[in-house]
């Protein structure tokens, strides 16, 4: 198959992909993988062409993008570790221009973020810093900061939100409006999940009962029913319009007044970075 062949099914695949096709997608990306073996290029090398190479590229990144649609982590992360060799290439034997390695790159940290995965996430990051450095430094066309990488901010701002324990922005962050692309808008629920396994983990340990009312503000829930589901789930009692958590050995016992501020400081801060995206629009 020749590089004009792959470059029509690459084209195929970008349409089925804005379509959400993503059955006749993964037809399409087989096709263009046996392509790449027939050319030789699922590896870049010095013989390759750089039209070969920004074809295996695309190709590669398509995979990953369609990996993530149909949620399969396993899948994105070894196109991940495949696209490397091809992004480590020199601009001179292939051009950065064309290239979604912001973005899968931002959409990985996202991944190991959802997975707890503090020290994978660092690890990224920290080589992402030395080259971003070394880019600007070099002077090299298109070189920029992280800081100006709105693909890799918002992993990173998430991140930092996790750490303060600042769930409101991060519950915030994750609504549609606000991610930077669809493919991430997939790591909202996994995160939303997180906080409120968080919240939950935290509250059973502080008090001994909730009000349905206040653990609905607390649990970022949409409806008491949604605050009933999730109680259950997790083995609370309902009862009354109360929940009530199972005791834990030596727990401190919390006050209805210590709850009631507590759930009041979260939608305060809700309020108040609501205000503050306001302001920036």
């Amino acid at each position: 198959m020749s590089d004009k062949d792959l470059s029509s099914l690459l084209q195929q695949l970008h349409q089925t992909l804005s379509t959400h096709d993503y059955q006749k997608s993964s037809t399409l990306l087989s096709r263009a993988k046996l392509a790449l073996l027939s050319l030789n290029a699922l590896v870049p090398t010095s013989q390759t062409s750089q039209k070969t190479l920004a074809l295996s590229r695309e190709t590669l990144e398509l995979g990953a993008l369609i990996s993530i649609r149909q949620q399969d982590p396993s899948s994105f992360t070894r196109y991940f570790q495949q696209l490397q060799p091809f992004y480590d290439l020199p601009s001179t034997q292939l051009p950065h221009e064309g290239s979604n390695q912001s973005k899968i790159t931002g959409l990985y940290l996202l991944l190991l973020l959802s997975q707890g995965d503090y020290a994978g996430f660092h690890t990224v990051l920290e080589s992402l810093e030395v080259a971003s450095a070394s880019a600007l430094e070099e002077g090299k066309k298109g070189a920029k900061g992280l800081e100006e990488d709105v693909f890799i901010q918002y992993p990173v701002k998430l991140e930092q939100w996790l750490m303060e324990g600042a769930y409101d922005r991060v519950w915030g962050a994750t609504k549609e409006e606000r991610v930077p692309s669809e493919e991430y808008d997939v790591f909202s629920d996994v995160l939303v999940g997180t906080i409120r396994s968080e919240i939950a983990s935290c509250s059973e340990k502080a008090y001994p009962s909730l009000p349905i009312s206040n653990a609905k503000n607390l649990l970022f829930l949409d409806s008491e029913g949604s605050v009933v589901e999730f109680a259950q789930a997790r083995g609370w009692m309902v009862r009354d319009g109360r929940i009530y958590f199972p005791l834990q050995q030596d727990q401190g016992v919390g006050t209805e007044k210590e709850i009631l501020a507590t759930s009041g400081q979260v939608i305060e801060n809700t309020i108040g970075y609501a205000r503050e995206l306001e302001m920036i629009v």
